[in-house]
């Protein structure tokens, strides 16, 4: 009988040590493109810890996982949103910013206002702190519901002239509601979305004696590009066409009302990432515009709607997943372009209204999610092979012994070629096992034996040849999995929904080279449950640079740019609810502030939601354990133990939660 021999998935210890001191903070900034998506939000800090500041100019840096430990001091662990104020509020200033430069430089006599859509983030705090900060720059609120609208109206109370805009179908009351609200002194304008809604209008207006501000949303010709591509156009959802605004204009002159026709809107989808686009939807409306003015029509604002793109990978591109333009550009070719149309008509300048809210909220949430586990082939690189268990009866297959004498031969010299033989090797004993003249013992042996190749192979190939065509589908095999406490349908719906997207990177340890391929795994039961598509350059990744998880050590990743839509989009899937939240102050001098925090759902909420009585639940399962111990089939002590585990459980968080120290 042969001696086992002890496989090292890695290489030798003197080549790890000169792969660690030749990698770098730069070399992690490179590899997860922080520096490109971040707007100078977040970097990596001398210790190799992932870093937040309040803007780009700012010097000091506090470490997210400084935070994280911070919070589970108060009782709240991960999964957690960290909202950081300090963001959002920067966001806003820039884009004031930028339009004050872009009017000056184009002496336009008109002024910008952006209007938040409710829609991107309904959470309280965010939707208050915008309308709140904003008002410095005149920043106004759109909604596109009801209960949006009913949200929004104690909150823009003595909001003076700051527009509210109405958008989405409206019934009856809605209107009336917003007819009353113009009473109140609201500066608030329902856009036409259907032509029926304007009689609604006209009919609410006559009687509580409003002079209404009216809107109207426009079907442009030209298309938008990307994913919402189908929101612009004839087929648009919402919606004008020309021939019913002058349909409009005409009713609203009969019953007095021209002037009251204030406003123009138009929408072209979501996360425009080609800047000709926005060029060409704003020479179309910016026609409209001086037509509709021409013939009477009120007009004063001029609303481009969304469409202002987040450059989620960094390449600064005209991808989905990207934009091929600045803020500064945009800026620049919506006032220019609306100042040419406007000078040529010989017309007043309008005020330009934009709902961007996607590139204002996306930068100040992060999602951090701590690993459980990972999956692979590392601990099946660590068992034994020993030829001695091979049964003395049986031949060894001439497969078994190419796959053996690959793997026992393999040097830095011929790795790639023995990778070649023990491919070939392992598809013959695997035909074999299949026609039954392999045993299943056998079986074993022949995968710890292959798997071990391909991962010293991998480890020599990175230092001795790592621009083989075979490297990158040679560590797409070996990729790991690994496990992430955290629902994507519940946080990051819009990853399994429409494969967007999103920066995704450790906390910590960013001064070591990762050493792991990994795809990750949420807690879910479902298989679609998973992140299989990261960032990179030219094409987005099927891999994650990950490292080796580490005894009694968390490991934390950090999901960003999600502050736009994944909140609100989330659902209940095998009811995991709501994260914790807590809203980060940033200090002017370093360290941190807890603002506000909220509690994640419990078990009891998500029960509640999908109408369990959870009280009925509770009683039952008492009498079912009354019944137990009458029966002698549980004693009364495990029968307290069984309730007190189900009442606790109940109050409790509805992801995993670390066990409790003794």
């Amino acid at each position: 009988m042969e001696a086992s021999v002890p496989i090292s998935p890695a290489v030798s210890s003197e080549t790890a040590l000169a792969q660690a001191a030749a990698w770098s903070i730069q070399d992690a900034d490179d590899l997860y493109r922080v520096s490109a998506w971040s707007d100078g939000y977040f970097a990596i800090d001398e210790s190799g810890r992932l870093a937040v500041r309040r803007n780009a100019e700012c010097q000091q840096l506090v470490p997210l996982d400084e935070i994280r430990e911070g919070l589970a001091l108060r009782g709240f662990a991960t999964p957690l949103v960290l909202r950081f104020d300090d963001i959002l509020r920067d966001r806003l200033d820039q884009m004031a910013d930028v339009f004050a430069r872009a009017i000056q430089e184009n002496e336009f006599q008109g002024e910008y206002r952006l209007v938040f859509p409710v829609k991107v983030n309904q959470q309280r705090h965010v939707v208050e702190e915008i309308y709140r900060h904003g008002a410095r720059h005149g920043f106004g609120i759109e909604v596109g519901s009801k209960p949006e609208l009913l949200a929004a109206l104690p909150l823009t109370a003595g909001s003076g002239d700051r527009p509210i805009v109405c958008n989405g179908f409206k019934d009856d009351r809605y209107i009336e509601a917003v007819m009353l609200a113009t009473k109140l002194g609201r500066n608030i304008i329902p856009v036409v979305e259907d032509y029926a809604e304007l009689e609604r209008i006209v009919r609410f207006a006559k009687k509580h004696e409003v002079r209404p501000h009216v809107g109207a949303r426009v079907k442009l010709a030209t298309r938008g590009v990307g994913r919402w591509e189908s929101s612009s156009g004839h087929h648009a959802k919402f919606g004008l066409f020309v021939s019913e605004l002058l349909a409009m204009l005409k009713l609203l002159r009969e019953h007095g009302m021209a002037d009251c026709f204030e406003l123009l809107h138009c929408h072209v989808g979501s996360q425009i990432h080609d800047i000709r686009v926005v060029k060409n939807v704003i020479n179309e409306i910016g026609q409209i515009y001086v037509e509709l003015h021409r013939m009477g029509a009120g007009l004063r604002y001029l609303d481009l709607g969304g469409g202002l793109g987040v450059d989620y990978d960094g390449s600064q591109r005209s991808t989905e997943a990207s934009m091929n333009y600045t803020l500064q550009e945009y800026a620049n070719d919506l006032v220019a372009r609306v100042a040419n149309a406007c000078n040529q008509a010989e017309i007043p300048h309008p005020t330009l209204l934009t709902e961007s809210g996607r590139a204002m909220t996306a930068h100040h949430s992060v999602l951090v999610v701590d690993v459980l586990g990972s999956s692979g082939v590392d601990r099946i690189c660590e068992m034994p092979i020993d030829m001695g268990d091979w049964p003395e009866d049986e031949e060894v297959p001439q497969s078994v012994q190419d796959l053996r004498s690959a793997w026992e031969t393999l040097s830095a010299e011929n790795f790639w070629e023995n990778f070649h033989d023990a491919q070939q090797a392992r598809e013959e004993a695997i035909n074999l096992f299949a026609l039954g003249y392999l045993g299943l013992p056998a079986r074993a042996l022949v995968e710890r034996m292959f798997w071990s190749t391909c991962v010293k192979v991998r480890d020599l190939s990175r230092v001795h040849d790592d621009e083989h065509e075979d490297l990158e589908s040679l560590e797409d095999l070996l990729r790991s999995t690994y496990f992430t406490n955290f629902s994507l349908f519940q946080s990051l719906p819009d990853s399994w929904a429409i494969e967007q997207l999103f920066p995704v990177l450790p906390l910590t340890r960013l001064n070591e080279r990762p050493d792991h391929r990994a795809v990750l795994a949420d807690i879910t039961c479902d298989s679609d449950g998973k992140v299989e598509r990261f960032i990179g350059e030219p094409e987005p990744r099927e891999t994650l640079d990950l490292h080796a998880l580490r005894s009694g050590e968390s490991y934390c990743l950090g999901f960003f740019l999600v502050g736009a839509y994944q909140e609100t989009l989330g659902d209940l899937h095998n009811l995991f609810g709501d994260t914790h939240v807590a809203h980060i102050k940033l200090g002017d001098a370093g360290g941190w502030a807890v603002e506000e925090t909220v509690e994640g759902d419990t078990v009891r909420e998500v029960l509640a939601y999908v109408q369990y009585d959870v009280e009925d639940l509770v009683r039952d399962l008492r009498r079912d354990c009354e019944r137990a111990v009458r029966a002698g089939q549980l004693h009364l002590k495990e029968a307290r133990g069984l309730m007190r585990f189900y009442e606790a459980g109940l109050a409790g968080y509805t992801y995993l939660e670390a066990e409790e120290a003794e």
